[in-house]
């Protein structure tokens, strides 16, 4: 039985993730080499470079980093009152498209049930058939209904069934 290469994805991508976010927190510099020292199985940083998905898991945390980073300083030029009043400011904020989005999915919802109750969900199932992508949002977010099937009753209209 061989070993596996060190360039192969596998588990190793998941105490690569831990790494990251280790590094992350504590605002350390994220390089392919600060995770190869950190890294039980990893020896060199070009293991990480040349495999695709850790090259580019590795540049998405990177960008993480930036982005901290970069509030950090805003944070800091800011007097406390400030900052709080900001982050007030995007709490209430928050909660707004919080309810804006909760309005949404209810008014979305109760239009499809009457779509549906009109006969014409197959044509909006149609037209999204179109747009995956948008479906698949709305299914996340809870806005289309789901529905059971059940047996039909049988209609009975005076005539006997032959046998």
């Amino acid at each position: 039985m061989t070993e596996p290469d060190e360039t192969t994805p596998s588990s190793n991508d998941e105490q690569m993730r831990a790494i990251l976010e280790t590094l992350l927190a504590d605002d350390e510099d994220i390089t392919a080499r600060a995770v190869a020292r950190a890294h039980p199985t990893i020896k060199a940083a070009s293991s990480i470079t040349r495999s695709e998905s850790r090259s580019q898991l590795l540049a998405q945390y990177q960008q993480r980093q930036a982005d901290y980073r970069r509030w950090r300083v805003r944070v800091a030029k800011r007097s406390g009152a400030d900052t709080a009043a900001s982050l007030a400011d995007k709490d209430i904020r928050i909660a707004e498209l919080e309810a804006t989005v909760q309005l949404l999915t209810a008014s979305h919802l109760a239009m499809l049930r009457a779509v549906g109750e009109l006969g014409g969900f197959s044509k909006w199932a149609k037209f999204y058939e179109y747009h995956r992508a948008a479906r698949d949002k709305l299914v996340e977010l809870g806005a289309i209904p789901v529905a059971s099937a059940s047996a039909m009753p049988a209609a009975r209209d005076g005539k006997k069934n032959k046998r």
